[in-house]
């Protein structure tokens, strides 16, 4: 990341190649507002500082949407994934066997849990 001087940013923020962060104070943004904002329109980020510390960040729309959408569709799996495990846990031997569960004696339960590590193993 650069950080252009105030003097000619507009020019040197025109020549830079799309996609580029480019890092300016919040003053050189305000004066420079209008060559930001098309930098920003070519693909490129603008990370604007104070006192050289980065504090916000000036980027497309289309760059916005996709960071804010990127987990989305994983969002919605796991979502389709869980309706799908508890459609599961709601048939009647599911119901029968967690009342089963509850119902156990400690001694019934730790025979239970021996069965079915041995299956398992």
């Amino acid at each position: 990341m650069s950080r252009p001087r105030a003097h000619g940013l507009v020019s040197q923020l025109r020549r830079r190649e799309p996609m580029e962060s480019v890092a300016v104070s919040a003053t050189q943004a305000k004066n420079q507002f209008g060559g930001l904002l098309e930098t920003v329109i070519q693909g490129g980020r603008v990370v604007i500082t104070k006192h050289d510390s980065p504090k916000a960040i000036l980027m497309s729309m289309g760059e916005f949407n996709s960071l804010s959408n990127a987990h989305k569709a994983e969002l919605e799996a796991l979502s389709g994934e869980f309706d799908r495990l508890l459609a599961r846990m709601q048939t009647p031997a599911a119901r029968a066997g967690m009342n089963a569960a509850f119902h156990s004696t400690p001694k019934e339960l730790g025979r239970a849990a021996r069965a079915a590590a041995r299956k398992r193993g």
